[in-house]
């Protein structure tokens, strides 16, 4: 359903993203954060996914700057490099790959242009949905909503101060994003838009 397309981060690094179209008039938009694994076939399957209940969905690669075009599996040497760049990753480059994403769907100039959009990602991903809706004013966005799946790490970013309404969904057993976590996220933001979700 979908493409890849080339996009230009304020900084001049240069990356492609893979955006997925709806039929009609889009509703709005929405850029999927992917995993540690690149912009996989999951990654796309939810652009994809997205594009079909008639959204403009848009996955940057954010590995870009590490290794083009990478895409990794969930197991065996994959999974080890997929954590070997995971120590590479820095946010602040991220977000400006993120505001990327973010202008290409906002262009006047696109057949579809689309001017409200909101942010999502799975596990780093996750985390990077969180730090957009933090830090969007460093540069230069202004997510409409955030979504954070199962993100590792938020803990030691609870107090910042999101932009936008954020949901957050985790997992009662999942040990990788432990409830202090996200106890620390509710005490940081006990009356404000912040909403917490755990299923069994």
């Amino acid at each position: 359903m979908g493409s890849f397309t080339t996009l230009k981060a304020t900084d001049g690094h240069e990356l492609k993203a893979y955006i997925a179209s709806p039929e009609g008039t889009p509703k709005g938009a929405i850029v999927v954060v992917q995993e540690i694994f690149g912009v996989n076939a999951h990654v796309r399957s939810v652009a994809d996914g997205y594009a079909k209940d008639g959204f403009l969905a848009i996955a940057p690669a954010l590995f870009d700057r590490y290794e083009r075009s990478l895409e990794l599996k969930y197991d065996g040497e994959d999974k080890q490099k997929a954590y070997d760049i995971y120590g590479k990753l820095n946010p602040d480059t991220a977000l400006l790959d993120i505001a990327a994403a973010f202008a290409e769907v906002a262009q006047p100039g696109n057949a579809q242009p689309v001017f409200k959009t909101g942010v999502l990602g799975f596990c780093w991903g996750g985390l990077m949905s969180w730090l957009t809706a933090t830090r969007a004013a460093t540069v230069g966005i202004h997510p409409a909503c955030a979504v954070a799946y199962y993100p590792g790490g938020i803990g030691k970013f609870a107090t910042e101060q999101p932009t936008c309404p954020v949901m957050v969904h985790v997992g009662k057993e999942d040990t990788h994003i432990a409830g202090e976590q996200l106890d620390a996220v509710r005490q940081a933001h006990p009356e404000s838009e912040v909403e917490i979700y755990r299923y069994e």
